[in-house]
This record gives C-alpha cells, sequence and structure tokens, in this order.
C-alpha cells in the first residue's frame, strides 16, 4: 500500500514538476513576445518594474493555460454542428479571444492587446507550450501515456484492462504502389518501414526484419471504391469502376458520394452475409466504408446518415480539435502546406515541367486537407483507438494519393508526403508500447499510382469529344476538362457537411439517345441511357457505325470490352482485332498482351457485372515507362489496367503467416480480405508472448 502511494505521490510531484516549467516557458514567451510586438503591453502607460512586468506575465500566462486546458473542449463541444473546416479557421480567433479574456483577469489590468496581435500571442503560446510539455512527457513513460490519451479524447481510468492477445492495425496507403514503397525505402525516404524490413537507412545497419513485403495485383478497377470495398467486406463484386451509369436506377454510382457509398457497402453485406473485416470491436477511420466497425470516424459511407455524435462520421475531427494545441499546430501546418504547394506548382510552371495538370484554383486547399488535416486526425483516432485496446483498427491515409495525381508518383512533392507518411508509422509504433495490449501493425496500399500525360493534352480533346464524333454528334470547339475524382475531394466536402456531387455527373444528356461518358483514370465508360440493358456489338454497331472503330483506332486507346450476340462478350483492338472474352489468354498477341499477367482474367469478370458499361475503354499502355494516358485530369492516375497502378503492397509482421504459399499470386481485393480476416483469426487463438516471440528470433 505504501508502494501505490508513493508511486502516486511521485507522480503527483512529476506532473506539479512539468506544469510549472510550462508555466515558465510561456511567461518567458509573452515576455519576449510583449518586447517583439508593438501592439503588445504588460505594463501600464507610466511604466512598471521588470519585476512587475514579470508578474503581469506570469499571472497572464497562467490564465490563459488554465482557460486553454477548461474552456477550450467547451467551446468546441458548443461549435459541434460548426463544419470541420470552419472550425479549423476558428482556432486562432478563438484562441487569440482566450488571451485577451487572460489579460482581463489581471487584477492590475496592465495588460493590453489589439485583438490581430492577440491571434498571433496565442497562436505562439499554445505551439510552445505543447512543444515544452510535449518534450517533458517524453522522458517519463507514464506522463507520456497520459499525454497520448488527451490527444486522442480518451480517459485511461475508464478503460477495462487490456487482454493478453494481440489487437491489429491496418494503415492504408492510399496510392502506394509496390514499386514507389521499395524506391523510397532504397532513397532513405522511410527509415520506419526501413527498419522492419531490415534494410537500414541513412547510414544504419542492417537490422533482423520484424515484415515481409508482399506485391498484390488489383482487380481491372483499380481505385479506392472496388479495393477497399473488397479488403474491407469481401466482395466488390458488380463494381466496374470509380463511377459508373446504372440503367435500372437511371443513376450515376460515385465511389466516394456517400449515398453511393453506403449502397454499396450494403451490396457486399447482402451478398456475402458477413459485417465486415471489422465487425468484432473493431473502428474504421477515415476509410470509405465501415467494415462493421462499431467505432466510426470520418467514414464516408455514413456520412450521408444521421448517427449519434460519438459515432457519426465527422466526430473524430471534433475529438481531435478539443485539444487547443492540436488546433494550432494543425492549422499552421495547413496554412504552410497551402503555400508549400502554390510555391511548387508556380516552380513547376515557369520550368514548364511536362507532363503537367491545371493546380489552381481550391486545389491548395484540397491537397492541405489531405496531407495535414485528414493525416492529423485520423492518426490521433487510431492513436486512440490502441490505447483503448481495440481489436481491430483500419485507417486509410489519402495524402499521397492526392499529391501524386497531381504531382506525378515518383515526383519530390509525392516523396515529400512519403516521408511524412513514415513519420506517422513511427508514432504509431511509439504508441503501441504504451498500450494495453500488444499490436501487430500492417501496412498495405489499395492500389498504385501510373504516371502519364492526360488524353486531352496530348490529343486536344477528352474521351466524351470523340465518342461524340463516333456517334456524329457535334463536338465542342474546344475540349472541356474532366474533374479529377481524388478521394481527398470527397473527404473536404464531408468534412464541410456538404454532399459530394460532380456538377458534370449530375446532367443528362440534351436527348437520352446520347451517350453518357464518365472517366476513372485511365479507364473509361461509356452508356446510351434510353436502351435499358447492355448494349450489344452488333445494336452498337447498327445505331452508330462508325463508333467502335473510332474508338479501337485511336492510338491512345488499348481496347474495348462490348457485349456480343454470337461470342457473349469480345474484347476489340486497333486495325480489326476482336477476341472473344472467353478465348482471351494473357500470353495472346492481340490488344491486352501490353497489360501483363492477370488482364484477361481482370477484364473476363469485370464483363460479368450486370452493370458494366455498353462500352468499357482502357487506354493506351506504353510498356517501356509504365505510362498510361487518364481521361482524367491527373498526371498520376489509376482505375484501368496498365503499369503500376494494378500492383499496390501488403507489409506484414513475421507474426502472421505468410499471405500467400511461395509461388503463389496475391490477386484481387476479396483475397487481401481473406488474408486479413485469417490473421485476425489467428490473434484471436492462444498467443505465444510478444517479449518471448522477440527473444526467439534475435537467438
Amino acid at each position: 500500500m505504501r508502494g501505490v502511494r508513493g508511486g502516486r505521490w511521485r507522480r503527483a510531484v512529476s506532473q506539479i514538476g512539468r506544469s510549472v516549467a510550462v508555466w515558465a516557458v510561456s511567461t518567458v514567451t509573452m515576455l519576449v513576445l510583449a518586447g517583439i510586438l508593438p501592439d503588445f503591453q504588460l505594463q501600464s502607460a507610466d511604466g512598471d518594474s521588470a519585476t512587475t512586468i514579470a508578474v503581469t506575465a506570469a499571472s497572464a500566462a497562467g490564465a490563459f493555460g488554465l482557460l486553454s486546458a477548461v474552456v477550450w473542449p467547451l467551446l468546441v463541444r458548443l461549435l459541434l454542428l460548426v463544419p470541420a473546416l470552419v472550425l479549423g479557421l476558428l482556432v486562432f480567433f478563438l484562441n487569440g479571444a482566450l488571451l485577451l479574456v487572460a489579460l482581463r483577469l489581471d487584477p492590475a489590468e496592465r495588460g493590453a492587446v489589439d485583438p490581430e496581435t492577440a491571434v498571433v500571442v496565442a497562436a505562439v503560446m499554445s505551439a510552445v507550450a505543447s512543444a515544452t510539455g510535449g518534450a517533458l512527457a517524453v522522458r517519463d513513460d507514464d506522463a507520456y501515456r497520459r499525454r497520448l490519451y488527451r490527444l486522442s479524447d480518451r480517459r485511461p481510468h475508464a478503460l477495462p484492462p487490456g487482454p493478453v492477445s494481440p489487437g491489429t492495425v491496418f494503415v492504408q496507403f492510399d496510392g502506394v504502389g509496390h514499386d514507389v514503397l521499395t524506391s523510397a525505402v532504397d532513397k532513405g525516404l522511410m527509415p520506419t518501414v526501413a527498419h522492419w524490413l531490415g534494410n537500414g537507412s541513412g547510414g544504419a545497419a542492417e537490422t533482423e526484419p520484424t515484415h515481409r513485403l508482399t506485391p498484390w495485383r488489383t482487380d481491372w478497377s483499380s481505385q479506392t471504391g472496388a479495393s477497399q470495398l473488397g479488403i474491407l467486406h469481401g466482395s466488390n463484386f458488380d463494381i466496374p469502376a470509380f463511377r459508373w451509369y446504372e440503367k435500372d436506377r437511371q443513376e450515376v454510382m460515385v465511389s466516394n458520394r456517400p449515398a453511393s457509398a453506403a449502397e454499396l457497402q450494403r451490396r457486399a453485406v447482402e451478398r456475402t452475409g458477413d459485417g465486415g473485416l471489422l465487425s468484432a470491436d473493431g473502428a474504421s477511420r477515415g476509410n470509405l466504408f465501415s467494415g462493421g466497425a462499431d467505432q466510426q470516424a470520418l467514414v464516408l459511407s455514413i456520412a450521408a446518415r444521421r448517427r449519434s455524435r460519438e459515432t457519426r462520421s465527422r466526430a473524430g475531427y471534433f475529438a481531435y480539435f478539443s485539444d487547443p494545441a492540436n488546433a494550432v499546430r494543425t492549422a499552421l501546418s495547413f496554412i504552410a502546406e497551402v503555400g508549400r504547394e502554390i510555391g511548387q506548382s508556380t516552380r513547376a510552371r515557369l520550368r514548364k515541367v511536362r507532363p503537367r495538370v491545371a493546380r489552381g484554383g481550391l486545389y491548395p486547399f484540397v491537397r492541405a486537407f489531405a496531407t495535414v488535416v485528414e493525416r492529423d486526425v485520423v492518426v490521433a483516432a487510431v492513436m486512440g483507438d490502441m490505447l483503448a485496446g481495440r481489436t481491430a483498427v483500419y485507417a486509410d491515409l489519402v495524402a499521397y494519393d492526392e499529391v501524386a495525381h497531381h504531382s506525378g508518383p515518383m515526383s519530390r512533392d509525392a516523396e515529400k508526403v512519403l516521408a511524412r507518411l513514415d513519420r506517422a508509422l513511427a508514432l504509431i509504433e511509439k504508441v503501441a508500447e504504451h498500450a494495453p495490449r500488444p499490436y501487430r501493425i500492417v501496412v498495405l496500399s489499395d492500389h498504385g499510382q501510373s504516371p502519364g500525360e492526360t488524353f486531352r493534352s496530348r490529343y486536344g480533346l477528352t474521351l466524351g469529344d470523340l465518342v461524340r464524333a463516333g456517334c456524329g454528334l457535334p463536338v465542342p470547339r474546344r475540349a472541356g476538362r474532366t474533374r479529377s475524382g481524388a478521394e481527398a475531394r470527397a473527404a473536404v466536402r464531408a468534412a464541410l457537411h456538404r454532399p459530394v456531387e460532380e456538377e458534370h455527373e449530375q446532367r443528362r444528356p440534351a436527348r437520352r439517345s446520347e451517350p453518357i461518358v464518365l472517366a476513372s483514370g485511365n479507364l473509361g465508360l461509356v452508356s446510351f441511357p434510353d436502351v435499358p440493358h447492355r448494349m450489344t456489338k452488333e445494336e452498337i454497331d447498327a445505331r452508330h457505325p462508325a463508333l467502335l472503330p473510332t474508338l479501337a483506332n485511336h492510338p491512345g486507346i488499348g481496347f474495348l470490352l462490348v457485349r456480343s450476340e454470337e461470342h457473349g462478350g469480345v474484347v476489340l483492338g486497333a486495325y480489326g482485332a476482336e477476341i472473344p472474352v472467353d478465348r482471351l489468354d494473357d500470353d495472346h498477341s492481340g490488344p491486352l498482351a501490353p497489360f501483363g499477367p492477370g488482364a484477361a482474367d481482370a477484364v473476363r469478370r469485370t464483363h460479368s457485372f450486370p452493370h458494366a458499361a455498353d462500352i468499357m475503354v482502357n487506354s493506351f499502355h506504353d510498356q517501356a515507362d509504365g505510362e498510361v494516358l487518364a481521361f482524367e485530369e491527373q498526371i498520376g492516375s489509376h482505375g484501368g489496367l496498365g503499369g503500376a497502378q494494378a500492383k499496390p503492397f501488403l507489409l506484414s509482421p513475421y507474426a502472421f503467416s505468410a499471405p500467400v504459399d511461395d509461388g503463389e499470386e496475391l490477386v484481387g481485393a476479396e483475397h487481401v480480405h481473406r488474408v486479413l480476416s485469417r490473421w485476425l483469426g489467428e490473434t484471436a487463438g492462444p498467443q505465444v508472448p510478444i517479449e518471448v516471440e522477440s527473444e526467439e528470433r534475435a537467438a
């Protein structure tokens, strides 16, 4: 009993000492700012002694710290209905208001500051206090654990003891291909991943690997909607692309639209009869789909539904922003990232870098949201889940995917994002040391990205223009742009509590006989809404004799897939190439030859989908440099066949069984789901203690 009381006493004394140190540093910071900023004063008009000024600064710093600890969380709760990004913009003003109140609380009323200067002073003081508290807590495991609980909005005393069996954290690096990851490790950009693989980094010696790296192959639709639904729910059947037109419902489905995501999740659960990968004590963070998790935050499939305050999609933002230090740090990083993007895009334009797409308008803010806000909030949510001892956590970080779309998959801009993602992994690994149960960390990607200029920039017209020309319809003299379908844009709109809609998808053709043309990376879909069934090649030729030859013979198009009355389905290529789908072969010299192993099976599977488009169009693919031609405004794209987009990765601990046997391939998102489910089953059984495993491996 004495030992317990003594431990509590020592912790209390340590906590008081750290609080005093933070208060002292804040006082000094306030004195320095008062000496630098002309509109910030800590003395009366007649002047005061140094001692009086110091006392004024100390009292104001103490009052500001107390208000930040007590009042700030209440303000965030009151602003729960304010969209997350608006709250982010209010951070500085709310913090400045707290400083003004703190100065008013000084009995001598010597402190004075202009409102605009108060915003600056409050931001600097919050940042300094956060950095000081973090530096002091790192040396004390108990203090560090309590700090993590605060950052993740958890209460350690309210949590039951953690189970002995390991939990599993799945971290998805959206859009990071296998080759991109290995290249970043070789360049020393990702030391955490390098350490796990036993490669060493930055001159460090090689170590015993703890993880294995396994490439896997996506389905034809190499994009987050198809891959993540298959991974989390075990089925991505009837998802032909990122967006497609369903004739029976007369609706355009878009994977990152909340209503569409909810419907796709419902269909997958109905098809498999399984709630999802995370059904047993799971948490879903930053994903398109829930995976059956009880704890959901920033999940798009529930963004359109009314939820409780604790589980609805946007709740994670407020749990994070309830700490003023978090809010200020993220807001400052957000502004810095906007400036970084403007500088990088300006440099690329002045140097006339090719290929290049427009990066103006709201894009700098979308990028900053993906690379800063979404990353910080999701990582904090994962930290909270680990400290709560949850069994399975799946989180998606979209930062790399968003930047690579506009800067290129192998660009310096994208490489810098990879370095930051690696630091996020290092933080998650550090938090695992303080969790109530051991954790195994799995990192995976849903697809890669293939480089290449856009179809529009190379040929001066869009896929829609080419289809209209083949149908004998008028074509605009100036080609319009096809909006990018990056996941981060949907996340931003969900955070703003606005529906995720895209204007060009909501327009219906002037006449029902005109086609609807949709783009998903380098995959295009052509549908005729006035025909209730999937049109056959014969029907298309009868209506528009020039359409299929125009598309198949265009140099920017690799192949077409259409239904056939005679063969059931055929792949069309240049110079009259026509191969029935049941005779497709990866080794064939036909249109699929440049797309490598697995292309034939992927095309056959998509042909079986009830909602496959009348004409499925895959762009040209250059085997020499891996380039494709995106039908959207992206120089790093994914969604179809060709290049690195179809080769993501799975990085898993050796504590798990091998994903596949030697000589076998990991093919398709549904196969990945079965592997991850097997691993969760392995952790549910009798476990060898982690310490014993580590000692045996070292021996």
